[in-house]
């Protein structure tokens, strides 16, 4: 399913640009080292050590290559690195369904989604890992396989800025069953989905019993509290339905926070049975806060 590389006009490559020195960046000096330290093991045949990156545990420390390091005020800090955790293999499924096109501050859910895919990306590559993407709809339409290297990283931005979906719906089942039928090796998964669709719930546990899923929901502030702003006419991104809602009577700003209270705890609960963690991560650019929160939390339970 994978289709020729896309080319970009001036205007794209300056989004990919900003896009890939943005996450770059961040993967950089947020969370590499708490990635790592997160989804590897710890092996028993060592590989080789590397420099310590913030994030790191420092327990795999190797105090004796560390001390002959040392040079007058040069202070570096070296840690083992096991065979095992240098086999590590992340695929990003990306939801490009219509709703994400929502989004009531600077971005949407879809560019939030590209930034945090490419984000990921770069974490994965930074310690030598591969990387693939799957990007669907209502179907599986785009996937990548997972491969090393800074000129995968660029072809998936590539690939996220320049798709043009042909589905609007989201499909969870069909998107995971087809993970499952072509990534047969062991992987982290990160799910990154608003998660609007149903019965996926075997499909999810099935991927989640061989892969370590993740799922990620970039979420905005206003589909879980409707704001008052008079007389709106709402429309479903994926269906297309319509409708006109009084944004001013506090029973209907009411019922649309309990609808989307509801559905936040049906998703937690569903993901929690197939025992995928869920991560709602908002617009506003506090996720990368949060996703460095999950990543400490990971460590510490290794």
């Amino acid at each position: 399913m994978e289709a020729p590389r896309p080319t970009l006009d001036p205007e794209l490559a300056a989004r990919a640009r900003r896009l890939r020195i943005r996450a770059r960046r961040l993967s950089s000096e947020l969370f590499t080292g708490a990635f790592a330290s997160a989804f590897k093991g710890r092996g028993t045949e060592l590989d080789q050590v590397r420099e310590y990156m913030p994030g790191d545990d420092v327990r795999r420390i190797d105090w004796n290559v560390t001390a002959r390091a040392h040079s007058g005020d040069s202070a570096r800090a070296f840690l083992k690195e096991h065979r095992a955790e240098r086999e590590l293999t992340v695929v990003l499924l990306v939801d490009m369904s219509a709703s994400g096109s929502f989004g009531s501050v600077s971005r949407s859910k879809r560019e939030m989604a590209a930034e945090l895919a490419a984000l990921l990306a770069f974490a994965s590559i930074a310690t030598n890992d591969r990387v693939g993407i799957g990007l669907f709809t209502d179907r599986m339409e785009r996937y990548v396989p997972p491969r090393k290297g800074r000129a995968q990283v660029a072809r998936l931005i590539r690939e996220l800025l320049t798709f043009e979906p042909a589905g609007t719906g989201t499909n969870l089942t069909a998107a995971l069953a087809y993970l499952r039928r072509v990534q047969r090796r062991r992987a982290v998964v990160f799910l990154i989905s608003d998660f609007m669709a149903r019965n996926y719930d075997e499909i999810l546990g099935a991927v989640a019993a061989h892969h370590e899923v993740i799922g990620l929901r970039p979420i905005d502030a206003h589909e879980l509290v409707l704001p008052d702003v008079g007389m709106v006419t709402l429309r479903d991104a994926e269906s297309g339905a319509t409708r006109l809602v009084d944004t001013s009577d506090p029973r209907v700003r009411e019922h649309f926070a309990a609808i989307a209270a509801r559905r936040g705890q049906e998703l937690a609960d569903s993901l929690r049975k197939a025992r995928v963690p869920l991560l709602d991560l908002p617009l506003d650019g506090t996720y990368v806060d949060i996703l460095t929160r999950f990543f400490a939390s990971r460590r510490r339970r290794r």
